[in-house]
């Protein structure tokens, strides 16, 4: 085994290894999530519009796809930093619009305020995937 710096020579492949891993994972949440919006579509329809979104349809449409392409471009490694960069921007979106906890109080207040520290995390990961050694 040859050692440089204190790492074996394999420790490269491990790192990119767990990288595509955390990539997959990242992913696929967006994946999910998408899918899961597209399944329970005139529920979440419904509760866009009940909160004042304009034009509610075409927005989680237009939200959902991006959700599953971006996230399943992601997972697989295409294009990543445009992928991470797009879900970063939506996740920014998302949160400010609809977890607006703020104007809350309460038990909504904390679970939204929890909901959106969870996207502040999220962020964090694809600003790290969008960043990345290719």
């Amino acid at each position: 085994m040859s050692w440089r710096c204190g790492r074996p020579r394999e420790a490269p492949v491990v790192l990119a290894l767990l990288q595509s891993l955390g990539f997959l994972l990242l992913g696929s949440v967006f994946v999910w999530a998408g899918a899961e919006h597209f399944l329970r579509f005139r529920e979440v329809v419904a509760q866009l519009a009940a909160r004042g979104f304009p034009a509610p349809a075409p927005l989680l449409a237009t939200g959902s796809a991006l959700e599953i392409i971006a996230g399943a471009c992601l997972a697989a490694g295409i294009a990543r930093p445009w992928a991470a960069t797009a879900l970063g921007a939506f996740t920014i979106a998302a949160s400010v619009m609809a977890l607006d906890f703020w104007r809350y109080g309460g038990a909504e207040r904390q679970g939204m305020r929890s909901a959106f520290a969870i996207n502040v995390a999220v962020l964090g990961g694809l600003i790290l995937a969008a960043t990345a050694a290719q």
